[in-house]
Order: structure tokens, then sequence, then C-alpha cells
């Protein structure tokens, strides 16, 4: 299996040292975003009313990926400035690798919507894991999902080293599992829910968390760019909070709210609406609270780190992933 070469080649393209990245879009008063397709947010809401450039007082141009860690190879380029719903480990990955990049928000937290899934036609569920032994999975490595699966597999005593493990995007997996090309594939969102339809979990998101597979996306931004652009990042959280306070208030019932976060995400409504009924947008309050970024986040960060360490997936962590976490900004918008 070559997970961990594969993976040192990701950890490679994002641990370039740029100072581009201050200079937004090459200095034109322009913003660059990172964000997913088949990804339902409150934030794709203000995206497409035009708020955004509005409070910003700029043009926000943005760019879709298929990974967490795509994200960070752009930030590191310089090409984009900052990242909505990064996955943790992706962002950890990046970080300790040395790429010096920011968490300025929790984006979301969905235990139910990344997940791992089985072939239908190999009848393995949690009580006959073990007969994954051998068997061939797409995972995304340096993600949320690879995060997820090489915890699942240790629970379930499962080797990864005996087992083939394809580095795809979930896309990809989606439609490896459902040619039988793959017998497991992990993912998220839209991929996850065309993995389904081909397969079946092993673990729901309640058992997950019970084994402390959290899962959860940050907003996330190199850190010279914040030090240079406070201001910017404030407002920009401000109005990510304001959609997502407008979603928590009731926004599935707002006129035309869920219908243009579909059309935003490339989804139907009733799969937007089906797919964001399973994520938590938690206020800037919670946020800032020692569940999120006032602590847990850290240490969670240093358990994935050091999870990544043991698998060979990564050479080593930081001792420490607080000096990872910037809250100046949401404190600010928080106030505004």
């Amino acid at each position: 299996m070559k997970l961990k070469s594969k993976l040192m080649n990701a950890v490679a393209a994002t641990a370039v040292s740029v100072s581009a990245t201050a200079a937004m879009a090459g200095g034109h008063g322009e913003l660059t975003v990172g964000y997913f397709l088949e990804w339902p947010m409150p934030f794709e809401y203000a995206k497409q009313m035009g708020t955004y450039d509005e409070a910003l007082g700029m043009k926000v141009n943005w760019v879709s990926f298929d990974t967490g860690t795509a994200m960070s190879a752009a930030m590191a380029s310089g090409d984009v400035q900052i990242s909505v719903s990064q996955g943790v480990p992706p962002f950890v990955v990046a970080a300790s690798a040395g790429q010096d990049l920011q968490i300025i928000d929790v984006a979301v937290s969905y235990s139910d919507n990344d997940n791992c899934v089985v072939s239908s036609a190999l009848e393995i569920d949690k009580n006959s894991a073990g007969e994954l032994a051998g068997k061939k999975v797409a995972v995304p490595l340096g993600t949320a999902a690879h995060y997820g699966f090489l915890k699942q597999m240790g629970h379930f005593g499962v080797d990864v080293g005996g087992l083939e493990v394809v580095d795809m995007a979930p896309a990809d997996g989606a439609a490896a599992l459902a040619q039988g090309s793959v017998d497991m594939a992990c993912g998220w969102g839209g991929a996850l829910r065309r993995m389904k339809e081909h397969g079946n979990v092993l673990l729901t998101g309640a058992e997950k968390e019970e084994l402390g597979i959290l899962v959860f996306d940050v907003t996330s931004a190199p850190a010279g760019f914040v030090a240079e652009n406070s201001d910017v990042v404030a407002k920009f959280l401000k109005v990510t909070s304001d959609a997502n306070a407008m979603w928590n208030a009731g926004g599935a019932d707002a006129e035309g709210m869920l219908e243009t976060i579909a059309k935003d995400a490339g989804m139907s409504v009733e799969d937007t609406a089906s797919t964001m009924a399973t994520f938590i947008f938690p206020s800037s309050e919670d946020q800032l609270s020692a569940k999120w970024l006032g602590g847990g986040a850290q240490d969670f960060m240093k358990g994935v780190a050091d999870v990544f360490v043991n698998a060979g997936a990564i050479p080593s962590a930081l001792d420490s992933y607080a000096g990872t976490v910037n809250t100046a900004p949401l404190a600010a918008a928080n106030g505004m």
C-alpha cells in the first residue's frame, strides 16, 4: 500500500512558503474564496445575494474544490485567500507540514455526513467488518473522511496496511463504488449520498461520536493574510454568521433561502434539505466557547495529528495546535 507516499506528496505540495497571500488577488482589491459544490451551507445564500461583495466593498471571487488538501495548496500558492468549510484533517496535515494557516471559525459540524460505504455485494456490516481485510478502498487522503476511515478501521481491528487504499476524491470514489471497481469508498455530501445507493455504512454518526470521531469543518486562511487584512476577515465572518443565524432561525422555511442555496450548491431542493438536516451551524458565541475554538478544537487537532503520525500518513505532529487558531476576527465580527 502506498498511502504514506501519496500523502507525503500532498504534504509537500502544501508546505510551500508564500507571501503573496497578503495581497488580495494580486493587489486588485478582490478576494478569492474556496468552497465545495454539493455541500450546501447558509453562506451560499449570502454569496448569491451579493452580500459579501457589499459588506466587504470589493468583488469576491468563488472557486470550487474537490478536497480540503487542494484548498491548502491553493492557499499556499496565493490563489485563494480564504477557504470555507475545509475539513480539520486536511488543515492539520498542512499545518503539521509547516504551512502557516489559521482557523478563523467553525463552519459546520456533520458527523452523519462524512462516512465510508461498503459495497452491498459484500454484505459486510459492523458485525462482520473483519471481512474487509485485503479489500480495495477509495479514500480522499488527508481529509476528514481519511481520518474517519483510519479510526473506524482501528475500532474494527482491520489492518490498514493490508488494504489496497486508492486516493480518490469523493465523487470519483462514488463512481468507482457504483462500477464495482472498489469494495468501499469514503466521502461526504452529494458523493456520500450516491455511495449509499450502492452500499451501507458501518457506523452511524452517533456511533462514530461515541468513539470520539468528531466531524467538523473550519474556515481557514493564511496567517499573513489574516494579520494584514483583519478588518476584511472580520466582515467576511460577520456575513457568514448572519447567514447561519438566519438558517438556524428557520431559514429552511424562509422564502427563497433553501432554493437559493440549492442552486448555488448544484443540487436539487430535496437533496439540499435532507443534507442540511444533518448539519449543525454553531453560532459565533458557541464557536468562541471552550467546546470549540476556546480549546476543544485545538485538542481535537492534536488527536487527529497523532492518529495520522501513528498511521504513517504524516512524519510528525506539532507539539500544540493552539497557534493555528485565531479567534480575534470572529470576536470582532461578533461585536459588529
